[in-house]
């Protein structure tokens, strides 16, 4: 983490951050104000991201500093002192040390892009001597699944791919001294996610035609919008009853129980008396067992097996389209919306740290379900209207 400081002997502010594993010292000519430090700070943080991005360019910044030249000249040979390790090899290293940092279900996750796509690519190749035109390459010959005919990979699937690759190989620069060919490499654009989520007439039509035993089931995850992993993952040691509460702590991830993938999944949801009651009920079938939803054995249910021995088969029986169990969480965000909940409770509620996806991803939706389309601000101006002239 960089820092703005003043050099006592001129009281003029400084720069000071690390850039290919080396500290960088860069002078100004502002004083040491709090309006000048605010600029540097903010530049500053600009200089970071480009870095965690890959694509900070030294002299563009700094044209007249001698590490600019440094810097640039390293680009141009593309070389470290001495030589490197083979990608197998300090691929291996990275996932060891990496994984003390990740759930048990995104080191397997990771594993297997390892295994799959990029040890077999890069595995022989000297981490130095991999170029941009190598990594171009091997994304272009991820677009299509050898064997598979026309079938592609998507392209949010190509870039959680990459992900590893970035890493390994921005790691690899910083420790060997060279500079990153995955810099000024783009995400491939990702279509926006479509969402499909239910109106609250066809809501109350699937909770009066599924099966009583998952009654409870469909309608926490209608009027919680919980995650699968969090609702399969839900013990009755995090259902407070008392204060009306779902303490999302956990999530069945891969047949494992795992913490919750960030803080803002961390979270207390508010059970409305819909889900209150339901639980309850809940409560008489498999109180005795450690998971709010189970199986007749007392395990966590299975997504596959709840999907299609259930979920689609209900559907098809009620002549609705056919829709991912996903979409019980669309809906969730949907109906909230729609009645006027603040944005920022149902972020909370839903997981998400800001309002930015809620607005993002669902937003569309909030004019159908309320009919205004705007006219909630016309009546204001109308209203308002009718007091200035009346």
């Amino acid at each position: 983490m960089g820092s703005v400081r003043a050099r006592k002997s001129t009281g003029k502010l400084f720069m000071d951050f690390r850039y290919q594993g080396e500290r960088c010292r860069e002078q100004t000519l502002l004083d040491d104000t709090p309006a000048n430090r605010k600029k540097l700070k903010k530049l500053l943080e600009r200089i970071e991201a480009e870095i965690t991005l890959d694509c900070f360019n030294y002299a563009q910044y700094f044209p007249n500093s001698k590490l600019a030249t440094k810097f640039a000249l390293r680009e141009q040979l593309n070389q470290p002192p001495g030589d490197t390790p083979l990608f197998n090899d300090f691929a291996q290293t990275w996932l060891e040390e990496m994984r003390i940092q990740w759930r048990e279900s995104h080191y397997v996750s990771t594993t297997n892009i390892l295994n799959q796509h990029l040890l077999p690519y890069f595995g022989k190749y000297e981490v130095h001597k991999i170029t941009k035109p190598d990594i171009l390459h091997f994304r272009a010959s991820l677009a299509k699944v050898p064997g598979s005919g026309e079938k592609k990979l998507s392209a949010s699937r190509v870039n959680h791919i990459m992900t590893p690759l970035r890493m390994i190989m921005r790691e690899a620069a910083d420790r060997f001294e060279f500079v990153s060919p995955y810099r000024n490499i783009r995400p491939l654009k990702v279509p926006r996610t479509e969402v499909n989520p239910f109106t609250l007439d066809e809501v109350w039509l699937i909770l009066a035609g599924v099966r009583e035993d998952f009654k409870a089931y469909y309608t926490t995850r209608f009027f919680t919008g919980m995650r699968t992993s969090e609702i399969h993952g839900l013990r009755w040691r995090n259902v407070d009853f008392k204060n009306r509460q779902i303490l999302v702590r956990e999530a069945l991830v891969t047949d494992r129980v795992e913490q919750t993938k960030n803080d803002g999944s961390n979270r207390e949801i508010r059970m409305t008396q819909l889900v209150f009651e339901a639980l309850q009920e809940q409560y008489q079938r498999s109180g005795q067992f450690d998971y709010v939803f189970a199986d007749y054995s007392g395990k966590p249910l299975s997504n596959n097996n709840v999907t299609k021995r259930v979920w689609y088969p209900l559907l098809r029986h009620l002549n609705l389209e056919k829709g991912r169990p996903y979409q019980t969480r669309h809906t969730a965000a949907t109906l909230w919306l729609a009645s006027g909940e603040n944005p920022e409770w149902i972020a909370r509620q839903m997981g998400h740290s800001t309002t930015e996806m809620l607005f993002r991803v669902y937003s569309r939706y909030v004019p159908n379900l309320t009919r205004n389309d705007g006219s909630a601000f016309e009546r204001l101006i109308a209203q308002h209207q009718t007091q200035v002239t009346g």
